[in-house]
């Protein structure tokens, strides 16, 4: 039997152990031939030299993220106890900073998968952020596509987003493209607000370096030397995704950020973020990272909504309205 000794002096024990030392239970519970002992400021393992190492990698990650974040919770725990260690040992931004907002404040990734995401769209030209509301995908995304105008590493921002609610038929709706459009996009000029000035995000749009169009305006053009973020795209029809995607130009970069258990489309028109996913998954230069209930970041009552209807629907079959 092999014995390892990890040190935790500095570190608060109540924030790292948990609460009856509720997280180093956990590691050891998915380590049932091991035995784990926090005394003190000490964690020691005891068991064969494969599951030592595994363990002491998940702790180190574990000091790595409390040193960053803070705070240690049991979902912390469980990601890192089952991710790979390549995806734990990501090389991370320094430190983890995306950009600094418009009052200031340091806009960083929250959590395993945001910084998963981040990692996927500098390494990639296309990428897909799936999961569900409130996980962050697309304040990530925006964040991404500020850092990159404001660093020069491309002329604009185009950001576009199925407006299914009217039918992508806008013309009933008063007033010019943008104020008919601007409903649909609240959340994004949320998040942009947060990143640039008030009186700059208007000279942006004005000049059209930030560029707002519903997705149907996207058709027949080439969409070079920008970043373009495609949200909401759970209700693009199969046709439409093909088309968006196919306008990616030289010099740019796309996210497409949707949630599949969100689909607003008829019941006879399929998803063209399902179609895509299937069709492109494993494709070289596109990368896909999956968000998932533990990372929503909204109220804690969001996260237990949406585990309790992801459990209803998979125990229950999909509602059909009698004839």
């Amino acid at each position: 039997m092999v014995e390892k000794i990890i040190n935790l002096e500095s570190i608060s024990l109540v924030d790292f152990l948990g609460v009856e030392n509720a997280n180093i239970k956990e590691i050891a519970k998915a380590f049932p031939n091991s035995k784990i002992v926090a005394r003190g400021s000490e964690v020691r393992i005891m068991g064969n030299s494969t599951e030592i190492v595994r363990i002491n990698e998940i702790i180190n990650s574990l000091i790595e993220h409390y040193n960053k974040y803070s705070k240690i919770t049991l979902d912390n725990v469980k990601s890192y106890i089952h991710s790979n260690p390549e995806q734990v040992q990501l090389h991370e931004l320094e430190d983890d900073t995306i950009l600094y907002g418009a009052k200031g404040a340091a806009i960083k990734p929250r959590g395993h998968n945001q910084l998963k995401l981040v990692h996927a769209i500098y390494n990639n030209d296309l990428v897909f952020a799936l999961g569900p509301a409130g996980s962050g995908k697309t304040y990530v995304a925006v964040a991404m596509a500020v850092k990159a105008l404001k660093n020069k590493m491309v002329r604009k921002i185009i950001i576009t987003r199925p407006a299914v609610e009217a039918g992508e038929n806008l013309g009933f709706l008063p007033g010019d493209l943008k104020e008919k459009i601007d409903p649909y996009l609240r959340p994004i000029y949320d998040a942009l607000e947060d990143m640039i000035p008030s009186e700059k995000l208007k000279f942006y749009q004005e000049k059209n370096v930030i560029e707002i169009a519903p997705l149907a305006y996207m058709r027949g053009r080439t969409l070079g030397n920008a970043f373009v973020l495609l949200d909401e795209a759970q209700n693009t029809t199969a046709m439409q995704m093909k088309m968006v995607l196919t306008r990616l130009g030289e010099n740019s970069k796309m996210v497409v950020t949707g949630d599949e258990s969100q689909i607003d489309l008829p019941r006879n028109q399929r998803s063209g973020l399902v179609h895509a996913s299937e069709i492109l998954r494993g494709t070289e230069g596109i990368g896909f990272v999956r968000m998932e209930s533990k990372d929503i970041i909204r109220h804690q009552l969001v996260k237990k909504i949406v585990v309790a209807y992801d459990k209803f629907e998979s125990e229950n079959p999909p509602y059909q309205p009698s004839r």
